[in-house]
């Protein structure tokens, strides 16, 4: 597989790459490193990282502006996004091939070829296993990304997708590049104290209920008050993997821009992409998202999950 899909982009001229909207560190940095690695290893080539920026994650590098034009009949490689509803920048793309590289559980995204994987941590593993597998090239920049894209997606190789594998892909990544990962963290976990005190509304205004479900929907004035984006409590959730009352969590922000609500949801059990997919959401088994146009979905949504919760204990009890 590895080295189908290197031939495939060795085959094509003019290549963009495209991942999810409201993207997090995994999808912004296998996205760059690919690009990366293949601009470095094919100097000729014309590679664009699509996508809209955000201004947190500048400090992994710099998004393209597709030239779509110059893009026609190029390849499309997909990664860390399963469906196509969500993904960002693909209107007026006129693509010849699809090639996808996820860690997501298949939906309706059909590539000539396709990588696959729900044991993967994160697609940054599955993009260090392609690099370090083929003739990619790889620098300490490219090298970087993807550490820090590993790190992100398992939370410090701390949660359920971690595998032997990954600390194995890890190793060899650190051995080739010889990075000083240690310092790199900061990129990922410094913030400013208007999160930290973020952090803290959060935690005292979060409902759990009888089932151990927790939830909390946070107001567009709240998200002012704290000098935060609609983003900012999908890039908080994990801080709340280890608490003991806590079955499944779930963060629902209001989001003013683009007039919906956006649903984060974590599980230490209860299997939850199977109730976001009923909200115009999905992802993995015990990590999961939504975006909810209506309040009464929201709610239905919040009856949904802690039913889920309450199954969960049943069945364990």
């Amino acid at each position: 597989m590895l080295n189908q899909i290197y031939r495939q982009i060795k085959k094509y001229q003019t290549i963009v790459i495209l991942r999810h909207v409201g993207p997090d560190p995994d999808a912004i940095c296998s996205s760059l490193a690919l690009r990366d690695a293949i601009k470095l290893t094919f100097p000729d080539k014309c590679v664009y990282a699509g996508g809209v920026g955000v201004a947190k994650f500048k400090k992994y590098g710099n998004l393209d502006k597709i030239d779509y034009e110059v893009a026609n009949d190029c390849l499309l490689i997909v990664l860390d996004v399963p469906n196509m509803a969500r993904v960002d920048g693909i209107e007026n793309l006129n693509y010849k091939e699809i090639l996808k590289i996820d860690h997501h559980p298949k939906q309706d995204i059909e590539a000539s070829i396709e990588w696959v994987d729900e044991n993967k941590s994160s697609t940054s593993q599955m993009v260090t296993e392609l690099i370090l597998n083929t003739k990619f090239k790889i620098n300490q920049k490219i090298a970087e990304n993807l550490f820090l894209g590993i790190v992100s997606d398992s939370e410090r190789f701390s949660l359920k997708n971690t595998t032997i594998e990954t600390l194995e892909t890890v190793t060899k990544l650190l051995k080739k590049s010889h990075i000083d990962f240690t310092s790199l963290y900061e990129k990922l976990y410094i913030r400013p104290f208007s999160e930290y005190k973020f952090i803290a509304y959060i935690t005292n205004n979060l409902i759990v209920d009888k089932n151990h479900f927790g939830y909390i929907i946070i107001n567009d004035n709240v998200l002012k008050e704290y000098n935060v984006d609609a983003a900012t409590p999908s890039n908080l959730i994990n801080n709340y993997n280890f608490i003991e009352d806590l079955l499944v969590w779930c963060f629902i922000t209001e989001d003013v821009k683009n007039n919906q609500y956006k649903i984060s949801i974590r599980s230490r059990g209860p299997i939850i992409n199977e109730v976001a997919s009923r909200y115009n959401g999905g992802g993995h088994k015990y990590a999961s998202g939504a975006k909810i146009k209506d309040i009464k979905d929201v709610n239905n949504l919040v009856k949904d999950l802690s039913e889920a919760c309450q199954i969960y204990e049943n069945k364990e009890n």
